[in-house]
């Protein structure tokens, strides 16, 4: 009969238990959590697993009734969610602390006051690293992979878009750390060329790494890497460290204002003991995520001061020696703005001059129309797919009257077809010459042909090169070019003119004034072969038109 009493409580219980009742054998046991303590974390998706997997332990052991939830979400995103008026939680855990700033900086263009956070100490750590299929990594380590070959153009390099990634950004900051500060160009360049194509995530930069034919590398970071190739990829990818030194990304503990301060301005004292209840948790959940290193490791993080050893394919076991953990947030957010204005996405006209005088000698023996076509050429490659980009010849009375020659429509790049074109029409220039120059005409001509199909999502303008000053006596002089300018002007549809004047004869007080009319700029080459470094300024100087200095 004990026996038969035995096994009818057993099996009492299981029944009830099974049946989502509580068994009144552990009711005691669960009875001082009837009402947990609950707490919200927002983490970014590279950490977010880790931690989910770190907020179960600290439950688990917690002597407080505790429910921390992590919910995974884009730092981009959820920074964008702060700076528009709040978030349902009590904690953040960014990718880097540049997010911080950027929430601020959004909250402001937007007219609102930012939220007053604390930043803590970081969760974790990860280095900038050089992501390479492993079948290329010896190839590319040919030669010592560091950030100066980046600027170089030695290492075909993909970035993944800055605006969302605060590890490209970090990367950013890395490369213009190995610049030279004796020549912004340098830099600028570089990005110009990394601008080329942009993907919108790490994910699709790796993917790319498989479709590009040239051995090339993806700026990213050790965790990324690892969370790759723990999905046990076809090919997996090789962290390489930049011999030249790296820079750590941070994961800050950020508090947020919002639920724990509405609990103490709004509720008796019961609640309030509640809400400081859930500060000290929050301290104590960051504590035990720092502490859990072994949990991190697995998913290829560091500790905060960049130590551990990470056991993961792809990654060196010690971390980078010397890398950099203090990041100027200022600095990155100059980057930012500066790689917005590089990667503009732009619709121009390029305007070339082939004029008699094009045949004349430079300093280097070649014509100008020969030194023309190398920078014009290497021009070329430094435009992405997605520019448009169309093409004129101007001289005098080319077409008839017309002092312009319309030999290629404004098409995209990524068009292959488009492309050979323009690259055709380059090196045709020189059968082409002959003629005066007749500047003015042309100038007014392309502007309203760029204005006659504008795209408003893109930046409209006019690239126009010249050797020389206007010299067509039946056009129209430059007062009444400034006025025609004056009176077809559009602020809604703006198409400065960009002028490129290069060797001795060009009239660069009227490019001047062409350029101010326009909201455009002029640059003057006294080299043919200065080509190059005038259209990163052109490029690089569109946000402060027309008064760069």
């Amino acid at each position: 009969m004990a026996a038969v009493a035995v096994v009818g409580v057993v099996a009492s219980g299981v029944f009830l238990w099974v049946g989502g009742y509580l068994n009144p054998l552990f009711a005691a046991a669960d009875a001082g959590c009837a009402d947990r303590e609950r707490i919200v974390i927002v983490a970014d998706t590279t950490i977010a697993p880790a931690l989910t997997d770190i907020a179960r332990d600290f439950d688990a052991a917690s002597e407080t009734c505790v429910q921390t939830k992590i919910t995974s979400q884009d730092s981009a995103d959820t920074s964008a969610v702060l700076a528009s008026g709040g978030l349902d939680a009590d904690a953040w855990i960014p990718e880097s602390d540049v997010w911080v700033d950027r929430m601020a900086a959004t909250a402001a263009s937007l007219g609102q006051t930012p939220p007053e956070v604390e930043v803590g100490e970081a969760v974790a750590t990860t280095p900038v690293v050089f992501a390479a299929p492993a079948t290329k990594a010896a190839e590319i380590a040919s030669e010592p992979v560091t950030w100066t070959r980046v600027l170089g153009g030695g290492m075909p390099t993909i970035l993944p878009d800055p605006e969302a990634s605060s590890t490209s950004l970090a990367g950013l900051l890395a490369l213009r750390g190995h610049s030279s500060p004796d020549d912004p160009r340098q830099f600028a360049g570089a990005m110009i060329e990394l601008g080329k194509s942009i993907p919108a995530s790490t994910g699709a930069a790796f993917a790319a790494l498989a479709a590009v034919q040239q051995p090339s590398v993806v700026i990213t970071s050790e965790a990324q890497v690892a969370a790759y190739n723990l999905e046990d990829p076809s090919e997996t990818l090789v962290a390489a460290y930049p011999a030249d030194g790296t820079v750590l990304v941070d994961y800050p503990f950020v508090r947020l204002p919002g639920r724990a301060d509405e609990g103490k301005a709004s509720t008796a004292d019961g609640a309030a003991s509640a809400t400081q209840t859930r500060a000290e948790l929050l301290t104590a959940f960051a504590a035990a995520a720092r502490d859990a290193t072994d949990r991190l490791a697995a998913d290829g993080f560091r500790s905060p001061d960049g130590a551990g050893t990470i056991d993961v394919a792809g990654l060196a076991a010690e971390g980078p020696v010397g890398a950099a953990t203090e990041l100027d947030a200022a600095a990155q957010l100059e980057i930012l703005r500066a790689w917005a204005v590089l990667t503009l996405r732009s619709r121009m006209l390029a305007v070339i001059d082939v004029s008699g005088s094009m045949e004349e000698p430079a300093e280097s023996g070649l014509r100008r129309i020969d030194i023309f076509q190398q920078a014009a050429i290497g021009a070329m490659e430094k435009f992405s797919g997605e520019v448009e980009m169309g093409v004129w010849v101007f001289s005098t009375a080319r077409n008839g009257d017309l002092d312009w020659e319309d030999l290629s429509p404004i098409a995209p790049l990524a068009d292959q077809a488009h492309k050979a074109e323009i690259a055709g029409i380059i090196q045709s220039l020189p059968a082409r010459l002959g003629g005066a120059t007749g500047l003015y005409d042309t100038t007014l001509a392309a502007v309203q042909r760029v204005r006659e199909s504008y795209d408003p999502e893109k930046v409209n303008s006019v690239l126009l090169i010249t050797d020389g000053r206007n010299e067509d006596e039946n056009g129209i002089d430059l007062d009444t070019l400034l006025a025609e300018l004056a009176k077809i002007d559009d602020p809604t549809k703006p198409v400065p003119v960009i002028m490129i004047g290069f060797g001795p004869d060009t009239d660069l007080a009227a490019m001047q004034q062409i350029a101010q009319a326009t909201k455009g700029a002029a640059y003057s080459a006294s080299r043919p072969e200065d080509l190059g470094t005038v259209l990163v300024d052109a490029l690089s100087q569109r946000t402060c038109r027309p008064n760069c200095g």
